[in-house]
């Protein structure tokens, strides 16, 4: 890929548009957004759904558990002006040319996921990332035909101290089973923007996403130290910047 990819993280939330919602999402697709970064977790009898939460607090006000609840009770689920939680299935079906980065949040998601993938043939246009290396690696493993996946924590932290110790074969051993990094700027005092470690991520292969970026000036900082992508709440104004 060579063009910066802006992907709207949980699609383009508003007043009156809830987080990873359809409408969230062709808000996105309209506003320019490249790729909808959404989260995967997995109902009761195993239907994979777009929600980020383990529970249903923040959302909806109910305290009780996603994978408590069956796809039935959650199809239902007013979770703001009428807006409902979707399933994998009906997010990828109702935007078939849309490119997806699904974070798979709970293992219980995994199967689903896949077989949702499988099943519609949208391995093309996926890419699969948690922060849990296992977890990503388990899902793409069970897409039929090759699948995108980015770095989870300890995969990062492994780059990390590789460029930090100017170990570039660790580097690129530790970078070959992954397409993409999907990381901060900084976290626990480690900065993951270094022209060195971007240039050693482009030289493996891989793309760089940071997230959650919504300053449009950051954005272009990052994008000039060779960063190939930005998730961001403001998929809108970063593509009216860019």
């Amino acid at each position: 890929m060579n063009k910066f990819q802006v992907l709207a993280h949980r699609g383009l939330a508003s007043e009156f548009v809830p987080e990873n919602t359809l409408k969230a999402f062709a808000d996105a697709i309209h506003a320019g957004a490249d790729v909808i970064e959404t989260d995967v977790q997995c109902t009761k009898d195993g239907v994979a759904i777009i929600f980020h939460d383990d529970d249903l607090v923040r959302m909806a006000g109910i305290p009780k558990k996603v994978d408590e609840c069956s796809w039935k009770e959650m199809s239902v689920l007013d979770i703001g002006f009428g807006k409902r939680i979707p399933s994998l299935e009906e997010a990828l079906k109702d935007f078939p040319a849309t490119r997806f980065n699904l974070d798979v949040k709970s293992k219980n998601a995994v199967g689903p996921t896949a077989e949702v993938v499988n099943r519609l043939n949208t391995q093309e246009r996926i890419l699969i990332s948690s922060f849990i290396d296992r977890r990503s690696s388990q899902t793409a493993s069970l897409i039929r035909g090759s699948v995108r996946t980015s770095a989870g924590t300890l995969r990062v932290l492994g780059l990390w101290i590789s460029s930090a110790l100017g170990v570039t074969p660790l580097f690129q051993v530790l970078g070959r089973k992954i397409q993409a990094l999907q990381i901060p700027v900084s976290r626990f005092g480690l900065r993951f923007d270094s022209e060195r470690f971007i240039g050693l991520a482009l030289d493996s292969g891989l793309e760089v996403h940071y997230w959650t970026v919504n300053d449009p000036a950051e954005v272009l900082r990052l994008q000039s130290l060779g960063a190939t992508g930005i998730v961001t709440d403001c998929c809108d104004l970063v593509v009216a910047e860019l």
